[in-house]
């Protein structure tokens, strides 16, 4: 009984880790139809801006995730403003592009604080562990789950509660209706982008003490961040949540019975089958014809 709990709150910890990194990409592919291949270096981003703030500012990791929000989101409006707006309805020209900006971003980082491993180091408050049904679990990664769910929360009252996202789907569901009421698509696709860029900072810097921090770190992320998109339907922030912590469960059974390369490529496995026989995912969003 010990085991399965370890092992259940071990998928709990993997699937809060996929979902802060698959929030932000669920908005910018799911809702703007962006495959935004720098969504890893987005991440990355933010790993790096916890690293900076803590070592030029001595800023601990929860004082600093305001900042970085604020930070790596800019930079997407950027991005989505002079790069990505031109490129409307070209999605081949999107992937190559945000492909660029990803190697590019990789590069300036490497140059600027080097290639070598970073660490962030982890708040003395969530440093220790607690007691869960009898079983050890670090602190931080219990602030994790919390994290990955308020996230969650605030992101479907943004899409589902405010002026922002009424207007965002009624973009999605017919651009030109949506343009006729006034409705500044660009303005609002800027918008959405820099929330879904934000989201990956802060997420790239709530895994940071966990992961070290390097150049390259955000490649990982993107893929299985894709994989918890489509795997829960494209258009759906439940179907996100759920994909994540499903894949995180398969995950570390997978692993805990064999080993972690095991475990990635017997999940990618069951993705490939599923969208096969399901290719709109678990969650598919049904739009009114």
């Amino acid at each position: 009984m010990d085991q399965f709990i370890q092992q259940f709150l071990t998928g709990l910890s993997i699937g809060s880790i996929l979902l802060l990194v698959a929030i932000g990409l669920s908005i910018i592919y799911g809702a703007m139809g962006i495959i935004n291949l720098a969504h890893g270096e987005f991440v990355m981003l933010g790993a790096y801006t916890a690293w900076f703030l803590q070592v030029q500012f001595g800023m601990g990791l929860l004082t600093s995730l305001v900042p970085i929000f604020i930070l790596v989101a800019a930079f997407g409006w950027l991005i989505e403003r002079f790069v990505l707006s031109f490129l409307n309805n070209r999605p081949l020209d999107t992937i190559l592009a945000t492909w660029g900006v990803g190697i590019m971003l990789q590069q300036a980082v490497r140059l600027t604080a080097g290639g070598e491993l970073r660490y962030v180091k982890m708040p003395e408050i969530l440093s220790n562990s607690a007691d869960v049904l009898g079983v050890q679990i670090s602190l931080y990664r219990i602030f994790l789950l919390a994290a990955s769910l308020v996230l969650f929360a605030a992101t479907w009252l943004l899409m589902n509660r405010t002026t922002v996202g009424m207007k965002l789907r009624a973009i999605i569901q017919d651009r030109s209706v949506a343009a006729s009421f006034g409705v500044n698509a660009r303005r609002i696709y800027g918008l959405t982008f820099a929330y879904g860029a934000g989201l990956a900072g802060l997420a790239g810097a709530l895994v940071s003490p966990l992961k070290s921090v390097s150049p390259e770190m955000g490649t990982g992320y993107v893929i299985d961040a894709f994989m918890v998109v489509v795997l829960g339907g494209v258009q759906s922030l439940v179907g996100t949540v759920a994909s994540a912590f499903v894949l995180g469960e398969l995950s570390g059974v997978i692993a805990f019975l064999q080993n972690d390369t095991v475990a990635k490529a017997t999940v990618l496995l069951a993705i490939i089958v599923l969208i096969r026989f399901r290719p709109q995912g678990m969650f598919a969003t049904r739009v009114r014809a």
